[in-house]
């Protein structure tokens, strides 16, 4: 179960307690659009105690996007470091992505 705090200083700070997993990102989502995009919004994340990776990608994302993250533990934020900076990997082909060129000769006299 997550619970939200919301308090303002000068910016506006999201207090997340408990779990954050799938179903929570809809309404922090929700909270977060309600500020306004040129709101100074942080989420403290001192008391959270497990994620899963939707909530992962959601907070990379808010980060990304100028949400900052506060007090965020340090298991949370090597995953996000993985999720966040882990590129697409190309499906590998056996073949050379360059074809190799044949040498033409001149066949059998």
């Amino acid at each position: 179960m997550l619970k939200i705090q919301r308090k303002t200083n000068g910016g506006v700070i999201f207090t997340l307690s408990g779990r954050i997993e799938a179903e929570d990102i809809d309404e922090l989502r929700r909270l977060l659009e309600l500020e306004g995009a040129d709101s100074n919004i942080a989420l403290d994340l001192k008391d959270v105690t497990l994620v899963d990776r939707d909530a992962i990608k959601y907070l990379a994302d808010c980060e990304a996007d100028g949400t900052k993250l506060t007090n965020c533990p340090p298991y949370v934020r090597e995953w996000i470091g993985r999720e966040g900076g882990r590129p697409r990997r190309k499906k590998q082909n056996t073949r050379t992505d360059k074809p190799q060129k044949r040498e033409q000769g001149d066949g059998l006299k």
